[in-house]
């Protein structure tokens, strides 16, 4: 089992309305602090390739971390340095209390029977490792990381990309006509099928309508998913 987070496994608003919210709240006070020389380091070194295409396809994005990683969000831009960085603000959010992950009622019993069952159950979002495994350290219901096989974000490919789910079912250690893949996004459920994988189309409150949506199986819980 292959999970998507928002709008499959999480709320769409949680996402929205208090992660990327909190992000960008407390950005300058996390770039500015020296404490985070070396993490901010690791976050230019990222986003400086993407600044420079940027800048090449005849942009202005600004040079300055903190204020090209708010011209990237209000883009919604899906970029590693970006990824990382609002993990890092996260994970200073959860440690705290300021911020618990949140889930559907049904994600935590289907993962632990699915795990006591004996079968694999993996994320993949586009968030960082380090934001999906913070997320669910802190569920109401306690820490699923301990039932969770496998973390993945777009270090294996982008999530349209059908390599990116072969990459994952290799290193899961199964054939991919063995994986089942749950999103709530067609896109990338088109991408995974055509990786060979298996694919449901997760239908949650406060998702978008899919073009497409028409040639997938639905759930709109997990309860309704018997692997």
């Amino acid at each position: 089992m292959v999970l998507d987070i928002e709008g499959t496994t999480t709320p769409i608003a949680f996402v929205h309305e208090v992660l990327f919210p909190f992000a960008r709240a407390h950005l300058y006070e996390y770039v500015s602090d020296p404490r985070h020389a070396a993490s901010i380091a690791e976050i230019a070194a990222l986003l400086a390739p993407e600044h420079a295409d940027d800048v090449s396809r005849g942009g202005r994005p600004p040079a300055l971390v903190e204020r090209y990683a708010r011209w990237l969000m209000d883009r919604d831009r899906k970029s590693p340095g970006l990824k990382l960085l609002q993990g890092y603000i996260w994970e200073r959010g959860y440690r705290s209390g300021q911020l618990r992950g949140q889930v559907f009622d049904d994600v935590v019993p289907a993962i632990r029977k699915w795990h006591d069952a004996g079968i694999m159950v993996a994320i993949y979002s586009s968030g960082s490792v380090l934001a999906q495994r913070l997320l669910f350290e802190s569920t109401p219901d306690g820490d699923l990381t301990p039932q969770l096989s496998g973390f993945f974000d777009t270090a294996v490919g982008p999530k349209t990309s059908p390599s990116s789910y072969t990459r994952i079912a290799a290193s899961l250690g199964h054939p991919a006509n063995q994986v089942l893949f749950v999103s709530d996004v067609t896109a990338e459920l088109n991408a995974a099928r055509e990786a060979g994988l298996q694919v449901i189309l997760s239908i949650r409150p406060g998702n978008a309508l899919q073009q497409g949506a028409e040639d997938f199986e639905a759930v709109k819980n997990f309860y309704a998913i018997s692997p």
